[in-house]
């Protein structure tokens, strides 16, 4: 499976923030069934758990879902599996919630899909009710846990990065890489239209690039885009002279990077090491960071709407009881998509399958280990902040230059 585009982290909330977050999900029938009352520790009958994707995470946690199912007919008879960009999640979910036919019952997203459905009450609170089914939470990682608090009582995360920002160069091509922001952008200026990322709300390594920047700055708070962004504005203004544009998702700009259109671009671990596994970028491909870069962490949670059966929830919860164990966490190292990817502590890449191993082993980078140990890592934004940056970015920055792939 290859990497799939990450789409706009909260961009999904730009567009849904406008709509009333009063007009909240109904909690009535859902598609198989009462939806209110206790959640029993079993379903009274096997489920059929349809499950919808807008992260990506399929690709980390699929083996351990169908893994469950197959261990456990007796409280999921069989799955389904859909994808969507996470700009479309909210509406598709409250679509169903309004007719009171939910037939999702599970989704795997980002920080955008789940700030969007925070944003309109359309994720059921799974915590703290249900904290003591889910003990494997009491082992999350310290950055996996301060994500964990991005969810509030509604996401439960299933897998974890420290993402970036970094940058991705080939050394054929880039003989001495910057090493600091201002090196970064002398760079761009001798060689105009060879730096790029792509739109931030669409794009995983370029959102983190932007929420990464005020830390190599020094701006006055990286928190506060609004108010305390002044270098980091000033900043991606100048870079933007030297940007011929700005592509609407990550692929394109690792698709660049390979023919050599442009020389340097904005990556993180996992955008590093899956598209040269894959082929789509050359093994040779090399990172640097920036001098006082801090790590921007990226998570994927587990939600469930708002209308599901109390026997999907009940199977749901089982389900992220058995995926936040040890054994199974160990296959989210995957092909190093989302690198590391196990969020919980005791983890390491002996225990993940064979073909992670050696993915790992063939185009992971030793200095990664380094790296993670060795800097600071912070939360994203928090929702209503990210939007604010996007849409000054997308005003400011992108205006005009952000082209379709």
């Amino acid at each position: 499976m290859g990497i799939t585009r990450r789409s706009a982290l909260i961009a999904a909330a730009s567009s849904v923030l406008t709509l009333t977050a009063a007009c909240g999900a109904p909690n009535g029938s859902g598609a198989s069934g009462d939806s209110t009352g206790p959640v029993p520790e079993k379903p009274k009958q096997a489920v059929t758990l349809n499950v919808l994707d807008v992260a990506g995470n399929l690709q980390l946690t699929q083996d351990m879902i169908d893994e469950f199912v197959q261990k456990n007919p007796d409280i999921i008879s069989r799955v389904t599996y859909s994808k969507a960009p996470a700009p479309e999640l909210a509406g598709k979910i409250k679509a169903q919630q309004n007719a009171n036919r939910v037939d999702i019952g599970l989704v795997l997203t980002g920080v955008d899909g789940l700030a969007a459905g925070i944003d309109q009450n359309l994720w059921m609170d799974l915590l703290p009710t249900y904290a003591d089914r889910l003990p494997g939470m009491k082992d999350y990682q310290e950055p996996a846990a301060a994500m964990q608090k991005l969810a509030g009582n509604a996401g439960v995360t299933v897998t974890y990065y420290p993402s970036g920002p970094l940058l991705e160069y080939l050394p054929a091509k880039v003989s001495n890489p910057p090493t600091n922001a201002e090196q970064l952008l002398a760079y761009a200026k001798a060689h105009p239209g060879k730096v790029q990322y792509a739109r931030p709300a669409n794009s995983g390594p370029a959102r983190t690039f932007l929420m990464g920047l005020p830390y190599i700055l020094g701006d006055k708070d990286p928190k506060d885009p609004v108010n305390g962004w002044d270098k980091t504005w000033a900043y991606l203004k100048e870079l933007n002279q030297y940007v011929e544009y700005y592509p609407s998702g990550t692929t394109e700009t690792m698709k660049n990077l390979a023919n050599g259109s442009v020389e340097v671009i904005a990556s993180t671990t996992g955008w590093d090491i899956n598209p040269r596994v894959l082929g789509t970028v050359p093994k040779e491909a090399r990172v640097s960071s920036l001098q006082g870069f801090h790590w921007v962490t990226d998570a994927h949670y587990a939600v469930i709407p708002k209308g599901a059966s109390t026997d999907t929830q009940a199977a749901v919860l089982a389900l992220l009881k058995f995926m936040l164990t040890p054994e199974q966490q160990a296959k989210a190292f995957d092909q190093g998509y989302f690198y590391p990817g196990p969020a919980v502590k005791g983890v390491d890449l002996s225990m993940a399958p064979q073909k992670s191993q050696d993915a790992i082993k063939e185009f992971g980078r030793p200095e990664y280990d380094a790296l993670i140990a060795n800097n600071p890592t912070e939360v994203p934004l928090d929702a209503k902040d990210l939007v604010a940056a996007f849409d000054r970015w997308d005003r400011e920055i992108g205006s005009g230059k952000v082209k379709q792939g």
